[in-house]
């Protein structure tokens, strides 16, 4: 059933059923999943690196509760995300989509969504919130949206049944020195309850959106649950709370240990509530490390296509299923979390439409002996396709090779040695990008969009002129 709003959302017609396809492999489906249905909570870090975590080998950082996350779990040390910037890679999370595939490899007229954008989540796209939530599941998204910030586009109309946080980056907000933005909101399902207005208010989010979600868990508590927590920390910019400014030596760390206490608070909600054996926690980022944080021993960052910018510091938590101090280096992405999680709730992702993330339980759960059901696996840069993984090779769509299981760094191009690879590779490449094009779904759009909060300073309606139609500071 199309939504009320078809009129504002032209749909193109998918091909015959013939091409209509989903990456869920029949073995993969077929994988036993718990017998009562799991609470979901997703943790999700805006700009974190790969080496920004005591996990994956920080020693500047204190992250003693992800420390302890990973002793009692399952390190995923290839997990990555479909895209190295905000907007795409929310995208693929909430639908398990490539952003090609739904209309957001880019915002309307830059690299993400800016405040008053037309252009969103289309209302047709059915996120992981939807299908666990007509599945029986209460539903909650606390922190950074960035799928659009018109009335179509929000969480609540995207299924989640509670929202608190901020519509897109923290550095949207009128001291953003190149565009024209309006004051920061701070939303409450769709009305905006706040402003952020200055830098002590940005080190309140860290804090307020951990607090919000540890209530919804324990309003929830006796039914299952799906929180989502994607934290404004640690993208700039950048202050954290008194206490972790004042021991910390830079405020990148100050901002990383306390997404640190973030995840204390959270686990330690779940065991006082009884509920951390029937909880799958998910610790992971949105893409690579923006300045002053670190990739490790990645090369490339935010907004790259190298492993720095879509590779992530991953943890998987659920005593009593997920074994202790375990490890996979096998692939897994946030395109899988939603065929994923519905499997294991019980129900499934939508078999209306192609889906390319795949049920990858075994790995998630660190199965002994899980092998990843990826035969090969896209990134992009700058809102287009620049490279495929298959196995351990890798080819960027300029000709660049790399051997990622000799080579983890990507230091040494070996395409002149290798032409078969390249070429088969390449193949891949062009393969998606035509399938791509040709089952691609369309962005959704909202006429007459105008900003949520207003200009500061400025009066009547041009006071919520989106900030793309504004002229950038000189």
């Amino acid at each position: 059933m199309l939504s009320p709003l078809n009129k504002y959302f032209p749909i193109v017609a998918l091909l015959a059923s013939g091409l209509l396809f989903s990456c869920l492999s029949d073995e993969v489906i077929a994988e036993n999943t718990s017998p009562t249905r799991p609470n979901f909570v997703v943790i999700f870090i805006d700009d974190m690196g790969y080496g920004d975590i005591g996990p994956f080998g920080s020693s500047q950082n204190s992250t003693p509760n992800l420390d302890r996350m990973a002793r009692e779990g399952h390190k995923l040390t290839s997990f990555y995300v479909a895209s190295p910037v905000c907007t795409p890679s929310r995208a693929s999370l909430m639908t398990g989509c490539y952003p090609q595939r739904v209309g957001l490899e880019r915002g309307s007229g830059h690299i993400v969504l800016f405040p008053g954008d037309h252009h969103g989540l289309h209302p047709d796209e059915i996120t992981i919130a939807e299908t666990l939530n007509k599945h029986g599941y209460a539903t909650g998204c606390f922190g950074k949206w960035h799928l659009g910030d018109q009335p179509p586009f929000l969480p609540t109309a995207q299924g989640f049944d509670r929202y608190f946080g901020i519509p897109y980056s923290n550095d949207m907000w009128p001291h953003l020195r190149r565009f024209q933005c309006p004051l920061l909101p701070l939303l409450e399902n769709d009305k905006v309850v706040d402003i952020v207005e200055d830098m002590d208010d940005q080190a309140t989010l860290c804090r307020r959106f951990t607090q919000q979600a540890i209530d919804f868990i324990k309003s929830h508590k006796d039914e299952p649950f799906f929180v989502y927590l994607p934290h404004a920390f640690v993208h700039g910019p950048r202050l954290a709370s008194p206490k972790f400014m004042q021991k910390a030596q830079t405020v990148e760390e100050a901002q990383v240990e306390e997404v640190d206490w973030s995840v204390g608070q959270i686990l330690d909600t779940l065991r006082n509530e009884g509920l951390d054996h029937n909880t799958l926690v998910l610790f992971t980022s949105d893409n690579g490390p923006a300045g002053g944080l670190s990739a490790g021993p990645l090369r490339g960052r935010k907004g790259s296509a190298y492993e720095g910018g879509h590779r992530e510091p991953t943890v998987a938590w659920w005593p009593g299923t997920i074994p202790a101090n375990s490890s996979t280096d096998e692939i897994i992405t946030a395109l899988d979390i939603h065929p994923t999680f519905a499997k294991l709730a019980g129900t499934a992702a939508p078999a209306d439409r192609i889906i390319d993330g795949h049920i990858n339980t075994n790995v998630l759960l660190g199965k002994p002996d899980a092998k990843t059901p990826y035969k090969q696996f896209f990134y992009q840069q700058g809102g287009k396709l620049a490279a495929v993984r298959s196995g351990n090779w890798k080819l960027f769509t300029n000709g660049e090779l790399y051997n990622l299981q000799t080579d983890l760094g990507e230091k040494s191009n070996v395409a002149a040695e290798h032409p078969a690879v390249v070429a088969r590779l390449d193949d891949l490449l062009s393969k998606f990008a035509a399938e791509v094009t040709d089952n691609a779904r369309p962005v959704g759009l909202y006429p007459n969009a105008k900003t949520l909060a207003p200009r500061p300073g400025i009066e009547g309606r041009d006071a919520y002129i989106p900030t793309l139609k504004l002229p950038l500071r000189k």
